[in-house]
């Protein structure tokens, strides 16, 4: 044994040697050689690189002047990024920010201002090409005003691919195509038809192979699951020369049916159109338009003496004769804590302040003005201000009115009316609230005699022809003077629309509690068949089991005891939330809180008290 480890040293020792000798004159011209063919190389671009030049030149910069167009071109490695930066330098394709790049470990404001930059109208921002790593794939919007991208290195994982694809190809995008270019050798598309096979180990055969699973990838992009680990573990295998044909059949076949249990096999577009229906009816019902919201922000800055919002002049927006009153609007210099609500207008790009709308319809697709919604800093404090203002207790300092006045055109009512507003809440079983509105109740004044409209829409029509002008301080009085006489009818009115509209609500608050009902059901059911799934799929065993540590194997049987654990709660968790959503909304209670009074007269009658 000693002399077989005296004979190991030795040899390890000559190898060593050799390791450290100086290279042979022979071997030193080889070296030379070699570095010669790298230099000569590195300054010759391949087919590829030329025609990726050649297309930025037809479509980015086309007759060697830059349009409106935008591409993102995406490369595997950070080392790839920086060559091909380098090379389209050298044929002007980066001058002037026209070439901006984006990789994993930049600065997170810079990654922000060249997101900015990228998403910014092209006539504003001269960004046109965005050369990014796969740090750019995940979790950024750049759909805005870019339709086209290009995998210069083609990721073998799937899901990676997804997420590339998936910064343009996605909601917001305003053009009616998204481009993906790939790159394939010269009559890819004959071999196809002809179903020719390409040499493995050969570039345009791994760039065939490449485009069979980018299309495989489109094909079942709705769920790439388990058949995205087969695309990935046979992009490796043909790379290492081993296979020429991709095959994802058997494992389509084994996902289809776990397929079916999530919600990505619902009709998406449907529950779209349904809960846009029901937005739209909520907004109507609520009367959410942008002209109340727009007043909700002038009082509440009026109460707390704020300046008033300023009438913006907007190409496209004011002037427009098509439009009686401004819709655009800058917000003036506010103090205190309202400043916060400057956050936000500033263009991402410009810094610029922009001027805002209260309309979605005419905020979009333009990046010039910003829609304050219902969500805004701006309307949100002026909410919570008007809200308390309206429940503040008796006593307390008020900035609101409770009554007021208001002239209505002729055509819309002959004689002096008045309507009462309420708080209508509705309680449930647990004492939570279920339910909030604001009821109306009122009708016309006869010879000082109360007497209720006709009908609810009567009364909704007249609310909603009021003026802004107000009858004199005379005629006032005389209202003042009229309040014993109709305080108590009109309460009675309140009452009675206060019972009709619980009833109304009973029949929607059963609906609303089946369908909480439904849903956590069918939730709770969906994760019981993803569980279920998952302990009888034979993949997980025959394919890790064999390959696990005792920790690890201990683990896994961990995991899959809770899994089990899990299972057998379920069915008492289903019984346990649709008996906590029944007491919920089980013996609906009504509480009501008058607010305010507001009379209505007829022009001519103020007219006549003038």
């Amino acid at each position: 044994m000693d002399e077989e480890a005296d004979e190991a040293t030795h040899e390890a020792l000559d190898a060593a040697a050799l390791l450290f000798q100086e290279p042979s004159l022979e071997e030193w011209a080889l070296l030379k050689e070699m570095k010669s063919w790298a230099g000569k190389a590195s300054s010759q671009l391949d087919a590829k690189t030329k025609r990726l030049i050649a297309w930025l030149n037809e479509h980015i910069r086309p007759n060697g002047a830059w349009g409106i167009q935008r591409v993102i071109i995406f490369t595997e490695y950070r080392h790839t990024q920086n060559w091909l930066q380098g090379v389209l330098a050298s044929e002007g394709l980066t001058g002037g920010d026209r070439l901006m790049t984006m990789y994993g470990g930049m600065d997170s404001k810079d990654r922000e201002r060249i997101k900015a930059a990228f998403q910014t109208d092209p006539k504003n921002s001269p960004v046109r090409i965005l050369l990014a790593t796969d740090a750019a794939s995940e979790g950024i919007d750049l759909q805005n005003h870019c339709s086209r991208m290009i995998h210069f290195e083609i990721p073998w994982n799937p899901n990676r691919l997804e997420q590339r694809n998936g910064r343009i190809d996605r909601h917001g995008q305003r053009s009616k195509r998204v481009l993906i270019h790939h790159f394939v050798g010269k009559g890819y598309n004959d071999r196809e038809r002809n179903s020719e096979e390409t040499k493995v180990g050969d570039l345009e055969a791994d760039l065939e192979f490449l485009m069979r699973a980018v299309r495989k990838v489109e094909a079942i992009r709705e769920d790439l699951g388990k058949v995205g680990l087969v695309i990935a573990e046979q992009v490796e295998e043909a790379m290492l020369g081993r296979r020429s044909r991709l095959d994802t059949r058997k494992a389509e076949t084994e996902v289809e049916p776990i397929r079916k249990l999530f919600k990505f096999e619902r009709d998406l577009e449907k529950q779209i159109r349904q809960l846009l229906d029901r937005l739209n009816d909520t907004k109507r019902d609520l009367r959410l338009d942008p002209e109340n919201v727009q007043k909700v922000v002038e009082v509440a800055l009026e109460l707390v003496g704020q300046p008033k919002l300023v009438e913006a002049r907007v190409s496209g927006l004011w002037p427009d004769p098509k439009r009686s009153k401004c819709p655009v609007f800058r917000l003036p210099v506010l103090s205190d804590a309202w400043a916060l609500c400057a956050e936000g207008l500033a263009h991402p790009f410009t810094g610029e302040a922009r001027p805002f709308v209260f309309d979605h319809a005419l905020a979009k697709g333009r990046e010039d003005v910003v829609l304050v919604h219902l969500n805004h800093r701006l309307v949100q404090m002026s909410l919570r201000l008007l809200r308390a203002e309206v429940w503040s207790q008796e006593g307390q300092k008020k900035r609101l009115n409770r009554v007021t006045a208001r002239v209505v055109p002729d055509s819309s009512l002959r004689h002096l009316a008045v309507v009462a507003h309420a708080r209508l809440v509705v309680i449930g079983g647990d004492s939570q609230r279920l339910h909030e509105e604001i009821i109306t109740a009122g009708g016309p004044i006869r010879e000082g005699r109360f007497s209720r409209f006709g009908s609810l829409k009567e009364m909704q029509d007249v609310l909603a022809s009021a003026t802004d002008d107000e009858p004199a301080d005379l005629v006032k009085d005389k209202l003042l003077r009229l309040w014993r006489y109709i305080a108590e009818p009109l309460h009675q009115a309140l009452e009675a629309r206060k019972n009709d509209r619980t009833d109304g609500l009973k029949k929607m608050l059963g609906e609303r509690a089946n369908k909480e009902v439904s849903d956590i059901t069918a939730i709770l059911n969906e994760l019981r068949q993803a569980i279920e799934g998952q302990l009888d799929d034979p993949y997980y065993r025959e394919n890790y089991l064999p390959g696990f540590a005792p920790v690890e194997q201990e683990q896994f049987e961990r995991n899959v005891d809770a899994l089990r654990r899990r299972l057998t709660e379920i069915p008492r968790e289903i019984e346990k939330e649709t008996e906590s959503i029944r007491a919920r909304f089980s013996n609906p209670q009504p509480r009501m809180f008058p607010v305010a009074v507001t009379f209505l007269l007829p022009r001519h009658l103020a007219m006549e008290a003038r």
